[in-house]
């Protein structure tokens, strides 16, 4: 079989017989039920009863593939991790390709099948989609935007803001930080860089929901993508009447991914996660919510990190492991391009 046969071609967005049978072959097979099914010009989902949580994220990951999960698994998780930190179950995700012409069939099929195994996990279907290709060149092989919907239970409906932390709750972070925008790094090999670091990718509303169940005390959750956890524990302080301050010693960082970080000059307080959550609970829940989530698959690392406290509202500090104090900083510029 000629080898022009396993790759994109601009017809494959054109619309006509290699647009159908793509859909057909591919995406038909991985994302496959009844509302695709329908060919319809918009997924018909029905009725949702319940507080809205709508979210957009566009992924544009250099690799495309990396240890611990590829362009497809990030954009299903991240965006089912922004609804589920807002409180909402995912119901339903948008799938948008921009596929570079000449890209291998055989990529774009380990792509779709990645977004479809992390889809089923955090059970969110597939309602729509799209296709479109561009001209070699004119794209780093695929970029691909999704579009979130779930529901909102009436009891979390005040975690997306923070409406209700208070000075004496605790922080905890789900896991260790960092380890995404090492392993994406790393995965470029741009500097000679190699190291045994994984992505932490994950979708986390089975989790979050878990334990959103058990505690009541939990006021608000961000998952702390791009710009870290110093960026989250920055944003969440701004023009507070709090502040916050964290434990340099406490703050979970593998001995690998601290290594890279060392080595090129990148605080992990800033670098990207993209299966860790920052999390503001009551003290009095705190302890029992960190070994909670330390008994599951997505928590083994958690830690409570710091508190609120009434000490200099508006800022965050942190509390280094040689007994000095630390302003943080919201991260200026782009720290680590293309990461997500």
């Amino acid at each position: 079989m000629n080898d022009s046969t396993h790759r994109i071609h601009l017809g494959h967005g054109a619309g006509g017989r290699l647009t159908h049978e793509l859909i057909g072959s591919m995406f038909m097979r991985h994302f496959g039920n009844p509302i695709l099914l329908q060919r319809a010009d918009a997924g018909i989902i029905g009725q949702l009863n319940g507080t809205i949580a709508l979210t957009t994220d566009s992924f544009v990951v250099r690799p495309l593939f990396f240890p611990g999960g590829d362009i497809g698994k990030l954009a299903v998780c991240g965006t089912v991790n922004d609804l589920a930190v807002c409180g909402a179950r995912p119901a339903y995700i948008t799938a948008g390709f921009i596929i570079e012409e000449g890209f291998g069939m055989n990529d774009l099929e380990r792509i779709v099948a990645s977004m479809a195994a992390a889809s089923s996990e955090a059970g969110a279907m597939v309602a729509a989609g799209d296709t479109k290709v561009v001209e070699h060149g004119t794209c780093d092989g695929v970029f691909i935007n999704t579009a979130g919907i779930g529901v909102v239970p009436a009891a979390w409906q005040s975690l997306h803001d923070g409406s209700r932390i208070a000075i004496g709750d605790k922080v905890i972070v789900s896991g260790p930080i960092a380890d995404h925008g090492m392993a994406v790094l790393a995965a470029r090999n741009e500097m000679g860089v190699s190291a045994p670091i994984v992505s932490d990718c994950a979708p986390l509303n089975g989790m979050i929901h878990a334990m959103l169940e058990r505690f009541d005390g939990v006021k608000f959750m961000r998952d702390a993508t791009r710009g870290g956890l110093a960026a989250v524990l920055c944003e969440i302080a701004e023009k507070k009447p709090f502040g916050v301050i964290i434990d340099e010693r406490r703050v979970p960082v593998r001995d690998a991914t601290r290594a890279m970080c060392d080595m090129l000059g990148f605080d992990p307080m800033h670098v990207a996660n993209e299966g860790t959550i920052v999390i503001f609970i009551d003290a009095r829940q705190a302890h029992d919510a960190a070994a909670f989530l330390r008994s599951h698959r997505y928590g083994g690392g958690a830690a409570i990190i710091g508190e609120v406290t009434g000490q200099q509202p508006g800022m965050v500090r942190m509390r280094t492991a040689i007994g000095g104090m630390r302003i943080i900083d919201m991260p200026e510029g782009e720290l680590l391009p293309r990461i997500c």
